[in-house]
């Protein structure tokens, strides 16, 4: 990844202590939209506007890398109706904002299981991957299908394979191999985990890279969280003492 261009930083904001990877659990779009009196697909069309201003804002600040948790393995267990609406709405978000997305040097990338989903979205993530391949402005990630359990098993799984073929030797196994085989394979650890609507938990989200990110938890439901609650997210985190276990 190239260094990042920061342009409109808010003058709160330190440009020498930026975060390089933040990641959100976008929490509360359900209950967002029932306080409205509306649909809970409401909610999640609102949304997808929160993460399309946070994105630019990443794009503008230098943070090289956007992780979002847009669909779990378990939210398969949520109805049918939403369900599909989701589908659909990642798609047609893909569909809709690729070009501009493109166009402002965004390269998109996909962390679960995108065997599960619908074709007509493999196919829209697919096209999405290669257009914006040699993009370097900043790095989204969408996890979909997405639960870290299933992304450690199966790496430990691969792992084992190679062993078994002779290909890799137990002693050779380390962090640093291991993280070869997930999902993010490529990207640092995020350095701020942002958390919407009070929940205080990790929700089978990237338990192995969020070994000493900075969590940042607010009662703002996602469709609420603004550009400038994100502003102050990184400032909480720009007075973190990030220690990694050391004195």
């Amino acid at each position: 990844m190239a260094t990042q261009l920061i342009t409109k930083l808010p003058a709160i904001l330190d440009p020498t202590k930026i975060p390089q990877h933040v990641a959100a659990i976008m929490d509360g779009n359900g209950r967002w939209a029932k306080k409205q009196g509306l649909p809970r697909i409401a909610g999640h069309q609102q949304g997808a506007q929160t993460v399309k201003s946070l994105l630019r804002c990443c794009k503008d600040w230098g943070i090289a890398n956007f992780t979002v948790f847009a669909f779990s393995t378990e939210n398969w267990g949520r109805p049918a109706v939403e369900v599909n609406f989701l589908m659909q709405l990642f798609t047609g978000l893909l569909a809709s904002e690729l070009v501009q997305m493109h166009a402002e040097g965004v390269r998109i990338r996909f962390l679960g299981d995108r065997s599960q989903v619908p074709i007509f979205l493999q196919t829209m993530m697919d096209k999405a991957i290669i257009t914006t391949a040699s993009n370097q402005a900043v790095t989204f990630n969408i996890a979909i299908n997405y639960g870290s359990r299933s992304e450690i098993v199966n790496a430990c799984r691969s792992i084992a394979q190679k062993v078994q073929a002779n290909q890799l030797e137990p002693y050779q196994i380390d962090e640093s191999l291991f993280t070869q085989y997930l999902d993010t394979c490529g990207l640092p650890d995020p350095d701020l985990l942002i958390r919407t609507s009070g929940e205080q938990r990790l929700s089978n989200f990237l338990l192995w890279q969020l070994a000493y990110t900075e969590l940042y938890i607010t009662n703002t439901y996602w469709p609420d969280f603004s550009n400038d609650e994100f502003m102050q997210a990184i400032a909480v985190y720009q007075q973190r003492d990030r220690r990694f276990g050391k004195v």
